[in-house]
């Protein structure tokens, strides 16, 4: 499946805020394979992509690095800011406050990288109400069942924030699955193959992006 265009890809910078280029929201339920998908691109096309790392109030996990994984905030801290209109797009997840910040977005755009965004359909709704004009990828697992397989595997969750993720998840399937919500999908049922579906919808957008000659080494 294509990536929609209704403008062009990626242009020249002219101005130190100007976007060079269009960001990718690559959206699906948490255990879809987004950040190792990611992972991929980001090794097989070194400094073409640059994360948008958001923030959140929830608590580090083991191994989390803040800035790396996300910015760890107050919950205070990041009410204001959202008051302030500092945010693209944010939502709430288990008492837990999740977004986007046009800082971190514009700090991609100065870079001269692609700007990727791991949001979720709380997110993608807002975007889609801002001036960003992502092209939006919806990565879904091949099952449910294999979905809550992977969540556990992780064992990251308590029972009761499983179930909380497997009803969301329910929701997002439900929200990616339907025509015109995303301009392309990926099934995640094995990793080769998935990441060769997202490669494929991204690389008229990387190699406009070299042709350009605007992204970093």
């Amino acid at each position: 499946m294509g990536v929609s265009v209704g403008r062009p890809l990626c242009t020249a910078m002219s101005g130190p805020v100007a976007r060079a280029c269009r960001p990718v929201v690559l959206c699906g339920p948490s255990g879809a394979g987004k950040s190792t998908l990611l992972g991929r691109l980001q090794t097989e096309f070194p400094g073409l992509f640059g994360f948008s790392v958001s923030h959140t109030t929830r608590q580090p996990r083991a191994g989390e690095k803040d800035g790396v994984h996300y910015h760890f905030v107050t919950r205070e801290a990041m009410l204001k800011a959202i008051e302030d209109g500092q945010f693209i797009e944010h939502a709430e997840f288990s008492g837990n406050l999740y977004g986007t910040s046009k800082a971190e977005v514009e700090r991609i755009d100065r870079g001269g990288a692609i700007c990727i965004l791991d949001i979720d359909v709380q997110g993608v709704k807002q975007v889609k109400q801002s001036d960003l004009s992502p092209h939006l990828v919806f990565i879904r697992p091949p099952s449910m069942d294999e979905l809550e397989r992977r969540l556990r595997n992780r064992k990251t969750e308590t029972e009761e924030t499983l179930q909380k993720r497997l009803a969301a998840a329910a929701a997002e399937m439900e929200y990616g699955q339907t025509p015109g919500n995303f301009h392309a999908t990926v099934i995640n049922d094995e990793l080769d193959h998935a990441y060769e579906q997202l490669r494929r919808i991204l690389l008229p957008i990387i190699e406009q992006k070299k042709a350009n000659g605007a992204a970093p080494s």
